[in-house]
């Protein structure tokens, strides 16, 4: 019998790969619409990065990146206004269907809820960005599939702090032996592991050089039966698709 009990998902660089070709490009739209003349490219979008949430991101650049530029005396405001119209421009790409889930990610799910295993989401984007994800590549329905879905400032510390982790399992009313955590960054790694759950990485453009110290294996992606994915650390599955058979067998 399976000691598993629930799977919890990253969003951004493990449900889809949205970081390059999706926030980036609405950042910049959201730029052009309010009149600045700020440009994040491909490799500066790569060291923004290191910031967890769009709002600290945005700040981030600020402080690092742009020592010229005179904030408005309610910054928390412009802040906001900015990332909200950011949001706008993400959403907007995702109902056009320009950002698909990742291999292997559908077919998981769908095994995990034939199975009776509970879904739920930690990350620090925000809540409408999760649903239009789970809208534009899983039907509206889908949003009910989570019994969890724990984003943006759901709580005051965002990855690479444990909280969202923290708030997932209060919820969902399991413990980190319970579960495990599919994620693709080093930040996601330290708050899935802090809150002592196993964690699966799936890596993404951003983030394969990562340190990935303490993931139970460090993978492609989660696998097809016709594209498995490589094992890149650790003990993958033996024929490249990740399945409950083998997360269960992770479990402490």
């Amino acid at each position: 019998m399976s000691d598993l009990k629930a799977l919890i998902f990253d969003v951004d660089g493990t449900l889809a790969d949205t970081e390059r070709d999706g926030h980036r490009p609405a950042f910049n739209a959201a730029f052009r619409e309010m009149g600045l003349d700020w440009d994040w490219t491909v490799p500066l979008y790569g060291r923004l990065l290191q910031v967890a949430g769009g709002k600290e991101r945005i700040r981030h650049y600020l402080d690092a990146f742009a020592p010229e530029f005179t904030p408005p005396a309610d910054l928390d405001r412009f802040v906001g206004d900015l990332h909200a119209c950011k949001t706008r421009h993400f959403v907007a790409m995702l109902e056009r269907g320009g950002i698909p889930l990742r291999p292997g990610v559908l077919r998981l799910i769908e095994e995990a809820r034939s199975a009776g295993l509970l879904l739920a989401i930690a990350t620090t984007t925000s809540l409408t960005n999760v649903e239009s994800l789970l809208r534009a590549n899983l039907g509206e329905a889908s949003l009910d599939w989570f019994r969890v879905i724990g984003a943006g400032d759901v709580v005051p510390a965002k990855k690479p702090a444990p909280d969202i982790y923290h708030h997932v399992l209060g919820r969902l009313g399991l413990s980190a032996r319970d579960c495990v955590a599919i994620e693709d960054s080093a930040q996601g790694l330290r708050a899935s592991r802090g809150a002592g759950i196993a964690t699966v990485i799936t890596v993404s453009g951003y983030t394969v050089e990562d340190d990935f110290s303490g993931a139970a294996a460090v993978l492609e992606h989660l696998g097809e039966p016709e594209t498995p994915g490589r094992v890149i650390q650790g003990q993958g599955p033996g024929n490249g698709v990740v399945d409950l058979r083998y997360l269960d067998a992770l479990l402490p």
